[in-house]
């Protein structure tokens, strides 16, 4: 289940959803010129690695705290970085309109890093580098599905090969999508052979999300609300098809 479209109108351009996306795309070129050997040294120290922490690594290798904001720009391969930077482009631009620039950033980065921690402490002894802008982005939608629950979302569901698209509201998206992390998430703990999802890294980012999100909303008095006019392809502000009298924000 993809997300293809979303439905909310914006006011301003998602400069720092440009900024992180590009921020991405010139650490994945930096990952990927570098030599194999250098490349597991650069991830065993930037990328995030439980054991540093809380397991046994962290008596013979230690860690400052770094890692927990760069693994957030890194990615372990041209798909993981499209599938990561097209979900940001879908959910970014909505959110980022909302709360303001300079609070986007710092959602953002407190996201990843509430995202970091929940899947340190969820594999704590783990050896393997977590790396990745997922969970990050995991807050994004949660913090789109709090605002906006009943905008319609345009998502993709590939049938073999032939791609069905579907109409979503965003509250029902954000519970189907949480819902298949937490599934295998749970299942997960205790088992170190389990595939190479931070499953818990979605979790806990999305989690911090929602939670967050209406101290960071920017007040009416600061942002003028949107009227009825000034949807975009049919819909209200909002993303919705049907409401009341008045303004939208």
């Amino acid at each position: 289940m993809f997300p293809y479209l979303d439905t909310v109108a914006r006011r301003y351009p998602p400069v720092i959803v440009w900024m992180i996306i590009g921020a991405n795309v010139l650490a994945f070129l930096y990952q990927i010129s570098l030599p194999p050997h250098a490349l597991d040294r650069f991830l065993f120290e930037f990328a995030l690695v439980p054991s540093r922490f809380f397991g046994r690594l962290s008596l013979v290798s230690p860690s400052d705290l770094t890692p927990f904001l760069t693994n957030i720009f890194l990615h372990g391969g041209w798909l993981h970085l499209i599938l990561n930077m097209w979900t940001l482009w879908i959910f970014g631009p909505a959110v980022e309109d909302r709360l303001g620039p300079v609070r986007f950033l710092a959602f953002y980065f407190f996201c990843g890093i509430a995202a970091g921690l929940a899947h340190a402490l969820a594999n704590p002894n783990s050896v393997v580098p977590a790396l990745g802008a997922s969970g990050a982005i995991a807050g994004v939608i949660g913090c789109y599905a709090r605002m906006f629950p009943a905008a319609r979302l345009v998502v993709i569901i590939p049938i073999l090969f032939i791609p069905l698209f579907f109409e979503l509201r965003a509250f029902v998206f954000a519970i189907l999508w949480f819902f298949m992390q937490i599934i295998p998430g749970f299942l997960s703990l205790g088992d170190p052979s389990s595939g190479g999802i931070a499953w818990w890294a979605h979790i806990g980012g999305f989690v911090a999300g929602w939670l967050i999100t209406p101290l960071l909303r920017r007040s009416a008095a600061a942002y003028r609300p949107y009227y009825r006019d000034e949807g975009a392809y049919g819909f209200l502000p909002d993303g919705c098809r049907e409401g009341g009298q008045g303004p939208w924000t």
